[in-house]
């Protein structure tokens, strides 16, 4: 069959386009082609699709199939065995003398849907041809018959292809570099080029739009979100259940009304109420129960909430019904989700299944909304006692999401297990929204606390990806048999720092590795994590695809800076309680995180503490962090919390508060020299308490402990424990 026949057929069967084609000719004479490996037939799609004459590096047990062979012999390109010692230097020739080359850094078609190993000799190339580097992202093929993924995703014979060009790139390193270190380098600036693919090739729309166009992946009767009741909900009954409510929901809802606030433990009537008020194309707000009636009546109040969706039976058990008591009185409507169930008629089901049949565009392009429109508000703390709103929209999440996903290399075929409360970013965003985002599963749970049942439901319901703080983390390791995590192959710990012990009983009971990672609600939240290819312990990794950072510097910190970061997943803005309703952007994208971090050479960000949980003693910044982090190395079964108090000779002391009955102070002097604090950072005063304040998500209380030490301090803190 003549080559041009090829090239019509790729067209016509797999409806086939390339985005950004511009790009290839503005790289210059010199351009090196990288994509992700997704099928066998991946090559001949970008040959077909691709101008000009390219010569191609492909994976041998690839190239010398039969069916392939005639293709290379009755077309322009040629293709060369990758891992052939003479390939190498033949296309570092072939692009001095001005021929594009294209290769695949993975060697092989993915076998589990995300990045796999990344060789470095693709960069090498490009660095020794002084090449420009030009990144493609093969969309579609992963779901053909010529991909490895059976029994992860529904396979069929001509899915829609799409071929994405994003920007093109020079590796830059030293020219002091030689050698093996000058491979690894461009080993690894090859790797974030690979693994940026994802986000960049995004199309962003509405989350629901996003949510709704996943059901190819696996089909529409794939499980996608269980909880307690194990009665899983398929993608199809999903989308059914939320669209049959939100027609229900609209007529309890004022037409002025643009958020509606939920306020519900994690499960499927939680899931099915948020994407019932996003198909109203309305904002959703996430109220947090466990701070308290006044703080929920503030939180709608700032976001300008009038209705407030709530489960009956979890208000009748009588946690919720103060809280829905006071909204009450502030003239906030509750409405309850067994109530519009209830209602439900077979009329509502059925134009809900119809509407459910029609493509996304018909079901999310109607509503009218963009990317960079509202979709999520969380509440924070906020000065005067009074919650501020972090207004988060639907690209914040989905660039999020797929930065999270692809540092660690999630897919569709894993399973989250989500038992962190949805008011918090760390749960909704990673363990809701990104399993649905990704085709994914979710396994919703209503409190992280559950530390016997949580180990096994974890067993049972095969989950492979875990979130939790470094409180939950521990205790599930203390309390889980060692085979209730076998099939977990991700396990994230955020919010607050993981200890070395916790982490060292996960790696020997276990044989799992915690990635630390580090976030914050205005950041949607993910901002650096470590992952399978590049760990290192004690760190929170590098930083996530298409994010900048800035160090600010601090006076009186020499050994770090303030970080401020810039990227898709930065909020809207702040929303305050004294301007209701009004989103203050963020100054030029940039966000001022407010933690003082260090940086290695490698990328790799530690986390040296809060601006706020520095104390100035004596005119020196002594990190409260690292008085708790070598507090808890010496007693690390306990909790432990270090706050600064006034001072009237040197300003500020530390203050430590315990839950520990072995502390003594008398061993503090040399161990505190040993890891290189100062006596400045010794504590002025121990206060023994039975609990330490915590909130929601199981970090500690810094506000309630800053009292409890100033109400057990006094005025002063006096002298040193120990000196």
């Amino acid at each position: 069959m003549p080559f041009f026949l090829v090239r019509f057929a790729v067209r016509l069967f797999f409806r086939a386009e390339i985005r950004g084609l511009e790009r290839l000719a503005a790289a210059g004479p010199r351009v090196l082609i990288v994509a992700n490996h997704v099928s066998s037939l991946d090559a001949v799609v970008l040959s077909a699709l691709l101008p000009g004459r390219i010569l191609f590096a492909t994976h041998s047990g690839i190239a010398q199939r039969w069916w392939l062979k005639p293709y290379w012999r009755i077309g322009d390109d040629c293709s060369l065995d990758q891992a052939h010692p003479m390939t190498a230097k033949t296309m570092v020739d072939a692009l001095k003398q001005g021929r594009t080359c294209m290769i695949f850094p993975e060697g092989r078609p993915t076998t589990t849907g995300a990045l796999m190993k990344v060789y470095e000799s693709p960069g090498m190339i490009a660095d020794k041809a002084n090449a420009m580097i030009l990144p493609i992202r093969i969309e579609g093929l992963e779901y053909s018959y010529f991909s490895m993924l059976g029994g992860v995703v529904r396979r069929r014979l001509f899915p829609k292809v799409t071929l994405t060009a994003l920007p093109p790139k020079r590796l830059c390193f030293p020219n002091e570099i030689k050698g093996h270190k000058r491979r690894v380098a461009a080993g690894t600036q090859l790797y974030d080029i690979m693994e940026s693919l994802p986000v960049y090739s995004i199309d962003y729309k509405t989350i629901l739009h996003h949510v709704l166009a996943t059901r190819p992946i696996r089909g529409g009767g794939g499980d996608c979100l269980e909880d307690v009741d194990r009665r899983p909900l398929t993608h199809d009954a999903f989308v059914r259940a939320f669209l049959a409510l939100s027609g229900l929901l609209s007529e309890r809802l004022d037409r002025q009304e643009k958020v509606v606030g939920v306020m519900m433990l994690n499960g499927l009537p939680n899931a099915v109420t948020i994407f019932a008020i996003q198909a109203l194309g309305l904002t959703v707000a996430m109220i947090n129960f466990s701070s308290g009636p006044e703080y929920c009546a503030k939180a709608c109040a700032t976001a300008v909430i009038k209705t407030v969706v709530a489960l009956k039976s979890f208000v009748a058990e009588g946690a919720l019904a103060q809280i829905a008591e006071t909204l009450r009185a502030k003239g906030v409507s509750i409405v309850y989700y067994e109530d519009l169930v209830a209602a439900e008629s077979w009329a509502a089901k059925a134009a809900a299944y119809v509407k459910s049949r029609m493509p996304p565009e018909r079901i999310a392009g109607r509503l009218g909304q963009k990317a960079d429109d509202p979709a999520l508000i969380l509440f924070t703390s906020g000065t005067e006692g009074a919650p501020k709103g972090v207004a988060l929209s639907h690209r914040n999440i989905v660039s999020n999401a797929f930065q999270f996903g692809a540092r660690i290399g999630f897919a569709a075929r894993d399973k989250a297990f989500a038992c962190l409360p949805m008011f918090h970013s760390f749960g909704v965003t990673l363990g809701f929204f990104m399993p649905l985002l990704y085709g994914a599963r979710a396994f919703l749970y209503f409190s992280p606390l559950r530390y016997r049942e949580i180990p096994e439901l974890i067993y049972d319901s095969c989950a492979t990806m875990l979130l939790g703080t470094e409180t939950f983390l521990a205790n599930y390791a203390r309390t889980a048999h060692p085979h209730d995590l076998y099939f977990l192959r991700f396990v994230i710990g955020g919010a607050e720092r993981i200890k070395p012990e916790t982490r060292r009983i996960w790696a020997e009971k276990f044989g799992v590795r915690l990635f630390e990672g580090y976030g914050t609600t205005e950041a949607s939240p993910v901002i650096s994590s470590n992952a399978p290819m590049y760990y290192k312990a004690g760190s929170v990794g590098c930083v996530v695809p298409a994010m900048q950072i800035r160090l600010n510097p601090v006076d009186g910190i020499k050994d770090g800076a303030e970080l401020a970061v810039k990227g898709p997943n930065v909020m809207l803005g702040y929303i305050h309680y004294k301007q209701p309703g009004v989103i203050q952007p963020v100054q030029d994208g940039w966000y001022n995180t407010g933690d003082i971090v260090s940086i290695d050479e490698r990328g790799f960000i530690t986390i040296l503490g809060r601006a706020k949980r520095f104390a100035k003693i004596a005119g020196e910044m002594v990190s409260l962090a690292a008085v708790e982090a070598v507090i808890g190395a010496l007693w690390p079964a306990s909790r432990h919390a270090a706050v600064g108090a006034p001072d009237a000779r040197k300003g500020e002391v530390v203050v430590l508060l315990t839950e520990s009955d072995e502390v003594d102070a008398g061993v503090l002097p040399d161990h505190f020299r040993l890891h290189g604090l100062t006596e400045l950072s010794l504590p002025r005063k121990i206060i023994r308490v039975a609990q330490i304040p915590l909130l929601g998500s199981g970090k500690v209380d810094f506000i309630r402990a800053q009292a409890l030490a100033m109400q057990e301090c006094g005025e002063e803190a006096g002298e040193p424990v120990a000196e």
